[in-house]
Protein backbone atom coordinates (compact mmCIF):
# COMPACT_ATOMS: atom_id res chain seq x y z
CA UNK A 1 0.00 0.00 0.00
CA UNK A 2 2.03 3.30 -1.02
CA UNK A 3 2.06 5.64 1.50
CA UNK A 4 3.05 9.75 1.49
CA UNK A 5 4.56 11.10 4.33
CA UNK A 6 4.72 14.96 4.52
CA UNK A 7 7.70 15.92 6.86
CA UNK A 8 7.99 19.38 8.20
CA UNK A 9 11.74 20.15 8.99
CA UNK A 10 14.26 22.88 8.06
CA UNK A 11 16.64 20.29 9.94
CA UNK A 12 18.59 18.41 6.89
CA UNK A 13 19.79 15.52 9.27
CA UNK A 14 15.73 15.56 10.22
CA UNK A 15 15.01 14.81 6.72
CA UNK A 16 18.22 12.13 6.01
CA UNK A 17 17.03 10.18 9.31
CA UNK A 18 13.38 10.01 8.45
CA UNK A 19 13.26 9.69 4.74
CA UNK A 20 16.50 6.58 5.49
CA UNK A 21 14.41 4.93 8.28
CA UNK A 22 10.77 5.27 6.53
CA UNK A 23 11.73 4.98 2.53
CA UNK A 24 10.99 2.54 0.78
CA UNK A 25 9.45 1.61 -2.63
CA UNK A 26 5.69 1.91 -1.64
CA UNK A 27 7.03 5.72 0.29
CA UNK A 28 7.02 8.78 -0.94
CA UNK A 29 7.68 12.25 1.06
CA UNK A 30 7.14 15.97 0.66
CA UNK A 31 9.20 18.15 2.38
CA UNK A 32 8.44 21.53 3.90
CA UNK A 33 10.68 23.84 5.28
CA UNK A 34 8.50 26.77 5.86
CA UNK A 35 5.77 25.41 8.46
CA UNK A 36 3.27 27.90 7.17
CA UNK A 37 3.02 25.90 4.13
CA UNK A 38 2.11 22.70 5.54
CA UNK A 39 -2.19 23.31 5.84
CA UNK A 40 -1.70 23.85 1.60
CA UNK A 41 0.03 20.84 1.00
CA UNK A 42 -2.36 18.87 3.41
CA UNK A 43 -5.10 19.99 1.46
CA UNK A 44 -3.45 20.18 -2.21
CA UNK A 45 -1.19 16.23 -1.68
CA UNK A 46 -3.32 14.45 1.41
CA UNK A 47 -0.50 12.45 3.10
CA UNK A 48 -0.83 9.85 4.73
CA UNK A 49 1.27 10.86 7.91
CA UNK A 50 2.46 14.29 8.57
CA UNK A 51 5.89 13.96 10.62
CA UNK A 52 6.67 17.86 12.04
CA UNK A 53 9.77 18.74 13.68
CA UNK A 54 9.06 20.90 17.17
CA UNK A 55 11.36 23.66 15.49
CA UNK A 56 10.89 24.68 11.69
CA UNK A 57 11.50 28.33 11.19
CA UNK A 58 8.76 30.63 12.23
CA UNK A 59 6.11 27.98 12.65
CA UNK A 60 7.20 24.80 14.39
CA UNK A 61 5.39 21.28 15.09
CA UNK A 62 3.11 22.47 18.21
CA UNK A 63 1.65 25.44 15.76
CA UNK A 64 1.52 23.10 12.68
CA UNK A 65 -0.57 20.92 14.81
CA UNK A 66 -3.17 22.81 15.95
CA UNK A 67 -3.32 24.68 12.67
CA UNK A 68 -3.94 21.48 11.07
CA UNK A 69 -6.29 20.25 13.87
CA UNK A 70 -7.69 23.83 13.27
CA UNK A 71 -8.36 23.19 9.85
CA UNK A 72 -9.54 19.58 10.23
CA UNK A 73 -12.26 20.78 12.80
CA UNK A 74 -13.66 23.25 10.60
CA UNK A 75 -13.71 21.01 7.64
CA UNK A 76 -11.39 22.53 5.52
CA UNK A 77 -9.12 20.24 5.28
CA UNK A 78 -8.52 16.63 5.72
CA UNK A 79 -7.95 15.00 9.13
CA UNK A 80 -4.44 13.53 8.95
CA UNK A 81 -2.20 11.33 11.34
CA UNK A 82 0.70 14.09 13.03
CA UNK A 83 4.02 12.36 14.73
CA UNK A 84 6.00 15.63 16.32
CA UNK A 85 9.52 15.02 16.93
CA UNK A 86 10.37 16.82 20.41
CA UNK A 87 14.05 18.20 20.96
CA UNK A 88 13.98 17.06 25.35
CA UNK A 89 11.98 15.29 27.37
CA UNK A 90 10.25 18.85 29.03
CA UNK A 91 8.83 19.27 25.44
CA UNK A 92 6.35 16.84 26.28
CA UNK A 93 3.75 19.00 27.89
CA UNK A 94 3.67 21.05 24.41
CA UNK A 95 3.09 18.06 23.11
CA UNK A 96 0.41 17.36 24.82
CA UNK A 97 -1.50 19.78 24.16
CA UNK A 98 -0.45 20.37 20.42
CA UNK A 99 -3.49 17.55 19.57
CA UNK A 100 -0.69 15.37 17.99
CA UNK A 101 -1.11 11.99 17.79
CA UNK A 102 2.31 10.46 18.65
CA UNK A 103 5.54 11.87 19.66
CA UNK A 104 9.06 10.82 19.47
CA UNK A 105 12.03 12.71 22.02
CA UNK A 106 15.33 12.93 20.18
CA UNK A 107 17.95 11.23 19.19
CA UNK A 108 15.96 9.86 16.83
CA UNK A 109 16.17 6.05 15.43
CA UNK A 110 15.03 3.96 12.78
CA UNK A 111 13.16 1.35 14.80
CA UNK A 112 11.56 4.12 16.84
CA UNK A 113 10.52 5.94 13.75
CA UNK A 114 8.97 3.15 11.88
CA UNK A 115 6.90 2.22 15.01
CA UNK A 116 5.85 5.62 15.52
CA UNK A 117 5.00 6.14 12.12
CA UNK A 118 2.74 3.07 11.62
CA UNK A 119 0.83 3.39 15.06
CA UNK A 120 0.29 7.35 14.14
CA UNK A 121 -0.98 6.14 10.74
CA UNK A 122 -2.90 2.93 12.18
CA UNK A 123 -4.67 5.31 14.98
CA UNK A 124 -2.48 4.17 17.95
CA UNK A 125 -0.25 7.02 19.04
CA UNK A 126 2.76 6.87 20.53
CA UNK A 127 4.20 9.45 22.98
CA UNK A 128 7.43 8.84 24.79
CA UNK A 129 8.17 10.24 27.97
CA UNK A 130 4.57 9.50 29.50
CA UNK A 131 4.96 7.03 32.34
CA UNK A 132 2.78 4.31 31.73
CA UNK A 133 0.64 3.33 34.80
CA UNK A 134 0.70 -0.67 35.60
CA UNK A 135 -2.53 -1.69 36.60
CA UNK A 136 -1.88 -2.84 39.75
CA UNK A 137 -0.65 0.81 40.59
CA UNK A 138 -3.90 2.12 39.30
CA UNK A 139 -5.80 0.23 41.98
CA UNK A 140 -3.95 0.82 44.54
CA UNK A 141 -3.92 4.58 44.00
CA UNK A 142 -7.42 4.24 43.92
CA UNK A 143 -8.04 2.72 46.97
CA UNK A 144 -5.79 5.06 48.80
CA UNK A 145 -8.01 7.80 47.79
CA UNK A 146 -11.28 6.35 49.27
CA UNK A 147 -9.26 5.06 52.56
CA UNK A 148 -9.46 7.91 54.85
CA UNK A 149 -7.62 5.80 57.74
CA UNK A 150 -4.04 5.92 57.01
CA UNK A 151 -0.87 5.15 58.96
CA UNK A 152 1.72 7.58 58.81
CA UNK A 153 5.03 8.24 59.23
CA UNK A 154 6.96 10.10 62.02
CA UNK A 155 8.10 12.57 58.97
CA UNK A 156 4.72 13.11 58.16
CA UNK A 157 1.26 14.12 59.46
CA UNK A 158 -1.92 14.48 58.43
CA UNK A 159 -3.37 17.93 58.18
CA UNK A 160 -6.60 20.28 57.67
CA UNK A 161 -6.82 23.95 56.23
CA UNK A 162 -9.54 25.10 58.76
Amino acid sequence: MPVHILLATDADWIVEDVTSALGGPDTSFTVCRDGRAVSGVVRDRRPDLVIADLQVGSMGGMAISLALRNDESLGTEPGVPILMLLDRQADVYLAQRSLADSWLIKPLDALRLKRAALAAIDGAGIREGIPAVPADDAEMSDDAETDTETEHSPEEEPASAG
